[in-house]
């Protein structure tokens, strides 16, 4: 367990609100972003799934003045895996966005290294905890 940095638990809530607000948008409306960006539906509609429980997860790690260690870890990986794995999708030919879905990917695969980073660095203002 650490003590969760102020800097942490506010780079944890911005990535919560974007995800939730991601969550909400790609969930509900996958079939206008689908046409849109000429991006699959199932896709964009599996993200925004799974974005609904990652935003819940953040979201309670940004709540915890004492959070594990473990979990931010994970968080931050996850985050940075998310970015290179968006750019990776991109250049694989399994999807053929229009350019407004490739500006998409992009912006969004930015803000989740941003996220990775700004995470990062607040773990590593953050002091362990003392356990008894």
């Amino acid at each position: 367990m650490i003590f969760a940095s102020t800097f942490l638990r506010r780079a944890l809530l911005a990535d919560a609100i974007f995800s939730g607000i991601s969550a909400v948008g790609l969930t509900f409306g996958a079939g206008v972003f689908a046409t849109l960006f000429n991006l699959p539906e199932a896709l964009l509609r599996e993200t925004g799934l799974f974005l609904i429980a990652y935003a819940a997860l953040v979201g309670w790690l940004a709540s915890r003045s004492s959070v594990p260690r473990a979990l931010v870890i994970l968080v931050v990986v996850g985050n940075a895996a998310w970015t290179v794995a968006s750019i990776a999708l991109l250049f694989s030919g399994a999807v053929s966005p229009n350019l407004a879905g490739e500006l998409m990917v992009v912006a969004q695969a930015i803000a989740t290294g941003v996220f990775a980073e700004l995470q990062y660095v607040g773990l590593r203002r953050s002091t362990s905890a003392v356990t008894a």
